[in-house]
C-alpha cells in the first residue's frame, strides 16, 4: 500500500494511448534529477508504484488522468510532483501534464486506528491492565519472520512447521525456503536442487502428510528437477510453478499466494503434457510464414521489398504488449537478447556491425533508434508506435505491431 497518491492532469493536442503517455513520462523525466530521482530505477526498487492512465477522448484531443503511487516520503514525493510537470510533448504532439492533489492515503487509516485505539483504552481502563511491554513483543514476535532449521539427517533447510502441518511444500533451495518463511508459509522443506536420489527424510516426510505441493522455479532448471522428482516415487499431490523465467526465491507475496493458488494436480498435469507433446508434434509441419510488402520509397524506380517474417516471430510480438522490453533476432530470426527498452539504445552502441538483424520492441520507435540502428546495420525495427520522425534511413524496413498482427 503507498504511502502518497500523485495525480495529475494530462492535455494532449491528439488522439494517443495510455502506453504513449507513460512513455513519455519516463522518457522525458529520465536523467533529469539524476539516478536517485530516475523513475524506472525508483520503480524498480518499489518506492514507485505502476503508473495508472485513465484518458478520454475530445475531439481530436486527448484528456485524463494519471495517478503516481509513491512510497517516498513528503518531500521526495513532492520532488518526483513537480519533475512529471515537465512532460510537454506525448508522442508528436504537444501536451501538458498538471499535478492537481497530492494525497496522503494513510489519513484514513490513521483515523480508524485512533478510534480504535481509544476503544481499546476503554475496555482496558475496565478490566486490569496487563504488561505493556509483553504486549508489544507478543505483537512483534509475529511480525518477525520465523528462522529456518535444520531438517533430518541431512540437516535440509525447512520451515518450523514441517512436522507438525498437515501440508507440506516442497522447493529447490535454503533461498526459496527462506522467502516462503518471509511471507509465512512454514511448512517448507527444500530437496537441495536436482540429484538423482531425493533425500530420504523428504521421502519419508511426505508419506505423513494429507497434501504435498511441490513449488519450483518457472526456468528450465525448474523443468529438470520436476522431471526427476515425477520418475521417483515421492508422493505429490500437486504441482506449482513460478511465473515464466522467475524464481521461487524472488517472488513475492502476492506472487507466491498466487502461484500456489493455481497449483494442479499432479495426475492433471502429467495429462496436459503429453497432451501437449501430441498436439507439438502434430503441429510441426504447418508452420506459418507472413509475408509483408514493403511500399516503394519516394524515387518511382526503386524496386519494392519483401520481407517474410515467420510466425513465431508475430508471436513473440504479441506477447511483448505491456511488458516494455525488446527482442534482438540475427539473420536467421534467432533470439540473440531479450532486454527492458530504456537499455535498448546503449545495447545497441555495444554490438557488431551486422550482428543483429531485427528488433521487435514494445516502444515508440525514435529518430535516435533509427541512427544508431542504421550504423549498427540493422535491417527490420518493428515496435508499437512510429514517433515523430524526420529521416527514415531506406536501408531499414519500419513497422509496427499491428502491422505484423
Amino acid at each position: 500500500m503507498p504511502k502518497y497518491l500523485i495525480k495529475a492532469r494530462i492535455y494532449v493536442d491528439g488522439i494517443v494511448e495510455k502506453p504513449d503517455v507513460i512513455g513519455a513520462i519516463f522518457g522525458q523525466t529520465e536523467g533529469l534529477l539524476g539516478d536517485q530521482f530516475d523513475l524506472r530505477k525508483l520503480q524498480d526498487k518499489g518506492r514507485i508504484g505502476r503508473i495508472h492512465v485513465d484518458l478520454k477522448v475530445h475531439g481530436n484531443k486527448s484528456v485524463g488522468e494519471v495517478i503516481i503511487p509513491s512510497n517516498l516520503d513528503r518531500v521526495e514525493t513532492a520532488l518526483v510532483a513537480a519533475m512529471i510537470e515537465v512532460v510537454d510533448k506525448v508522442g508528436p504532439y504537444n501536451a501538458k501534464l498538471e499535478v492537481i492533489d497530492i494525497i496522503d492515503v494513510r489519513l484514513e487509516k490513521i483515523k480508524k486506528i485512533v478510534e480504535r485505539a481509544k476503544e481499546i483504552l476503554s475496555i482496558w481502563s475496565r478490566q486490569k491492565s496487563p504488561d505493556i511491554k509483553e504486549i508489544i513483543q507478543e505483537i512483534e514476535s509475529v511480525l518477525k519472520p520465523a528462522e529456518v532449521i535444520k531438517y533430518g539427517p541431512e540437516q535440509l533447510p525447512a520451515g518450523p512447521d514441517v512436522d507438525t502441518s498437515d501440508e507440506l511444500i516442497i522447493v529447490e533451495g535454503r533461498a526459496d525456503v527462506i522467502n516462503l518463511l518471509r511471507y509465512g508459509y512454514r511448512n517448507v522443506i527444500a530437496i537441495g536442487g536436482a540429484k538423482p536420489e531425493v533425500p530420504k527424510t523428504v521421502r519419508e516426510l511426505t508419506k505423513k502428510k494429507k497434501k504435498v505441493i511441490v513449488f519450483l522455479d518457472g526456468d528450465h532448471a525448474g523443468n529438470l528437477i520436476l522431471k526427476e522428482l515425477l520418475k521417483s516415487d515421492l508422493k505429490i499431490d500437486y504441482i506449482a510453478r513460478a511465473p515464466p523465467d522467475k524464481e521461487v526465491e524472488e517472488l513475492t507475496g502476492r506472487e507466491i499466494e498466487e502461484a500456489l493458488s493455481k497449483a494442479v494436480p499432479v495426475h492433471e498435469y502429467i495429462g496436459r503434457k503429453k497432451h501437449l507433446a501430441k498436439h507439438v508434434e502434430a503441429q510441426k509441419p504447418r508452420e506459418k510464414i507472413i509475408t509483408l510488402q514493403k511500399p516503394p520509397a519516394e524515387k518511382p524506380k526503386e524496386v519494392e521489398e519483401i520481407l517474410s517474417i515467420p510466425s513465431n516471430i508475430v508471436n513473440d510480438a504479441k506477447a511483448l504488449y505491456g511488458t516494455l522490453e525488446a527482442i534482438l533476432y540475427d539473420k536467421e530470426w534467432n533470439k540473440i537478447d531479450r532486454l527492458p527498452v530504456r537499455n535498448l539504445v546503449e545495447s545497441i552502441e555495444k554490438v557488431d556491425e551486422g550482428a543483429v538483424h531485427a528488433i521487435v520492441f514494445d516502444g515508440i520507435i525514435t529518430q535516435r533508434l533509427l541512427d544508431k540502428s542504421k550504423d549498427k546495420k540493422i535491417r527490420v525495427i518493428i515496435g508499437t508506435k512510429l514517433g515523430n520522425i524526420q529521416y527514415k534511413p531506406s536501408e531499414i524496413i519500419v513497422l509496427t505491431i499491428n502491422d505484423i498482427t
